[in-house]
């Protein structure tokens, strides 16, 4: 009898559970391309957890709390390795919609790829589109981080305006100090022309050529 009841059993999931039946699902993994020979060999352990990860999705859908392992079904497994799945209803005698299970899938695809170490493109769900991991919240709030940019910002330019007042300021007091100075040399520079010394011409108050001052001027006092 119990014989019976299983065969009776299977041959309902076989049909319910068929390549391109309807809410089925066709998963395939390249084991061998992601973790290369650290690669594992897919078994009924990998399928029973494959089956609780599904059993799990649908757990978080609303009304689906009661899937239990023995919902999820598993067909036509081959060696490369791919299959395919459905969930029957716990309280009747068929399978859940491909849109309800469609949606618990990428909602928690993350969690689905970690338990295999696989990621979207090696642990693919054919007519489930991929979707990215959720984004991670930065250990420090950006706010801050903006804050401390432009904080920093604002610190730099302040001391190139001190810097740049306190260069400025002493050149205004270095300024007429040096024009004396050089004042100062030129007067005192003596030039020599043709080997003789000549005495600089007084910027100030000019100087007399005595080349060009006639007798009279020479001994008629002014």
């Amino acid at each position: 009898m119990l014989w019976l009841l299983f065969f009776l059993v299977s041959a309902i999931h076989a049909e319910l559970c068929q390549p391109d039946a309807e809410n089925a699902f066709k998963v395939r993994l390249s084991l061998r391309t992601a973790l290369g020979d650290k690669a594992y060999a897919w078994d009924t352990n990998e399928e029973y957890l494959f089956k609780a990860m599904v059993a799990f999705s649908m757990r978080r859908v609303p009304n689906r709390e009661a899937t239990e392992i023995s919902h999820v079904l598993l067909c036509n497994v081959t060696q490369r390795v791919s299959f395919w799945f459905v969930v029957t209803d716990p309280s009747r005698n068929h399978t859940l919609p491909a849109v309800e299970v469609q949606s618990a899938i990428r909602m928690n695809r993350n969690r689905i790829n970690n338990a295999f170490f696989l990621n979207d493109q090696t642990l693919e769900f054919l007519r489930i589109p991929a979707t990215l991991a959720p984004p991670t919240d930065p250990s420090v709030p950006i706010w801050i981080i903006i804050f401390g940019v432009i904080f920093c910002i604002v610190i730099v330019a302040t001391m190139l305006l001190i810097l740049s007042g306190i260069r400025q300021h002493r050149r205004k007091n270095k300024g007429p100090s040096e024009m004396e100075d050089t004042e100062d040399k030129w007067e005192n520079t003596v030039k020599i022309e043709n080997g003789i010394p000549c005495d600089p011409l007084d910027m100030k108050g000019g100087h007399v050529n005595d080349a060009f001052v006639t007798e009279d001027e020479r001994l008629t006092p002014l």
